[in-house]
């Protein structure tokens, strides 16, 4: 395919060193033109200021938007009316309010234009070993999930344009919490707020650094989620409990640990549960994944991993905490 990415930034070079060999990157966009330029180096794209510009190519076939939260559903809802295919990141937008519009337009032209959010958790190992055992039934049904996720920021953190309510839309809620919100509603299903807050404890900003969530199915399943922005060593933990046993997931690789998922299996008789520990070191290959999934979508060959809809659930429970007050 021919592709153009809009944002230049580190999410943006993540996507570019993901792409197959034989799609071409054709455009880039960004204001920021040194990061632009540095993507640009070795590859014969055009580059521009203007996101507009990158919508009305003809030669462009799909999109990938790795922009501040402010600019993902107006780019997103853009190229979905222009007839492009769209890999947008997380959240897609500030607000649930915010990606109706793009839902709607993405509805209307169901099986001609593929949307994928990005949500790459989904796509780690663990992650993927968890749905398959899930599904087997090892678990029996499921009963709740308990979720952390955190890491410490860094010097200046709070000058960043995530700190910036105006183009952030909100602060760890928006950016990690709705990871693991995608990831709760992935293994339980729908969920609704029992009770939550979101708040800042350190980092002087307008937007929070930590959200406490309480979640559940109607079935009465529970998730209990704590994203954080002062967490002094980073953190990556998710137990999904069934009747018959236990799934505990850690690390993320890299400065959260070797990523390994444990199966606890619990016995007749309780007691000590037989335990199955898998590992998988090395390089984080959600990004190909998630850009597989992608490409296979378009292609017809399999279903969107992630895709508009979950994003606008996802952001329902953000919306429902906010509107409790922001910090």
């Amino acid at each position: 395919m021919n592709i153009a990415i809009i944002g230049c930034g580190l999410i943006g070079g993540k996507r570019a060193a993901h792409l197959r060999t034989d799609d071409a990157l054709v455009a880039l966009c960004d204001v920021n033109e040194q990061a632009m330029a540095r993507l640009a180096a070795g590859r014969a794209c055009v580059c521009t200021t203007d996101w507009r510009d990158v919508i009305g190519r003809t030669d462009v076939e799909a999109v990938i938007v790795a922009t501040t939260h402010n600019l993902l559903a107006p780019i997103t809802l853009a190229a979905v009316q222009a007839g492009k295919h769209v890999l947008v990141e997380k959240p897609a937008a500030r607000t649930a309010g915010e990606l109706a519009p793009v839902l709607d337009a993405w509805r209307a032209r169901a099986g001609r234009v593929v949307v994928k959010v990005g949500f790459n958790h989904r796509f780690h190992p663990a992650m993927q070993k968890a749905r398959v055992l899930i599904d087997e039934g090892v678990l029996g049904p499921l009963l709740f999930i308990r979720g952390r996720y955190g890491h410490g920021g860094r010097p200046g953190y709070e000058k960043e344009w995530r700190a910036q309510p105006e183009l952030s839309g909100g602060g760890e809620l928006l950016d990690q919490g709705m990871h693991m919100i995608d990831l709760a509603r992935w293994y339980l299903g729908e969920l609704s707020v029992l009770c939550g807050t979101a708040r800042r404890y350190f980092w002087k900003m307008p937007v929070d650094d930590n959200a406490f969530l309480l979640l559940e199915t109607a079935a009465g399943q529970m998730a209990q989620l704590h994203v954080s922005w002062t967490e002094w060593k980073n953190l990556f933990s998710l137990e999904i409990y069934g009747r018959d046993g236990k799934l505990h997931i850690e690390g993320l690789g890299g400065s959260y640990g070797v990523e390994r998922i444990a199966h606890y299996a619990m016995s007749p008789q309780m007691g000590p549960p037989a335990t199955t520990i898998y590992e998988f070191p090395g390089a984080d290959v959600s990004w190909q994944k998630e850009y597989e999934n992608f490409t296979a979508a378009i292609a017809g060959h399999a279903a969107v991993l992630g895709d508009l809809d979950d994003a606008y659930q996802a952001l329902r429970v953000v919306d429902a905490i906010y509107q409790r007050g922001k910090p």
